[in-house]
């Protein structure tokens, strides 16, 4: 009778551990870690409170009256500059220094220093209630047309420099294709 209960609990043990690791092996197949993985909808509405960055240091409560889109915006920026630092960091790794262009200077002060002006101005215009309603709201209007301008900008200039990076390691690619095409007879 003790045989039988201890093979029963030894096949319940063996049945559970096997259980748990085919588990585990099914979520590191999918690529997913279990009670890691959060699920952001994309299609929710954002709150500035709710945005993490990655690269640009802002503060949260200059984005409190920054409208949704804009927000998205941003995340989308951080995110290119992440890649780009990213880049940056690699081409180090390899003991590579990097060229600093002026258009890469350029944007590096936009991102670190002017963006966050621009959303302490922004965050200060929205936040000032005037005695003239329609004054203020015209204000508003206009500082978020420039903000949005502004973004527009930035954005443009990081997709221009992820542009010339992919060109310049394409261009390195047929120059090696070329070399080892001429070298093959």
């Amino acid at each position: 009778m003790s045989i039988l209960i201890g093979i029963g609990v030894v096949t319940t043990i063996t049945t559970f551990y096997l259980g748990r690791r085919g588990w585990q092996a099914f979520h590191k197949v999918v690529g997913i870690t279990p009670g890691v993985l959060t699920y952001q909808d994309y299609h929710a509405p954002l709150s500035s409170a709710a945005v993490s960055w990655q690269r640009l240091k802002l503060d949260q409560k200059h984005l409190k009256n920054v409208p949704e889109h804009q927000l998205r915006q941003l995340q989308r920026i951080d995110e290119k500059v992440n890649r780009y630092e990213v880049y940056q960091k690699e081409l180090q790794q390899q003991n590579i220094t990097p060229v600093a262009t002026e258009s890469q200077f350029v944007l590096h002060k936009m991102l670190h220093i002017r963006l966050p002006e621009m959303l302490a101005s922004y965050h200060q215009l929205t936040t000032i209630n005037t005695s003239a309603k329609n004054a203020n709201h015209e204000r508003n209007v206009e500082a978020s047309e420039l903000l949005q301008k502004v973004l527009n900008n930035i954005e443009q200039r990081l997709d221009n420099l992820l542009e010339q990076i992919e060109a310049q390691h394409l261009q390195s690619l047929r120059v090696m294709n070329s070399y080892i095409d001429s070298h093959d007879s």
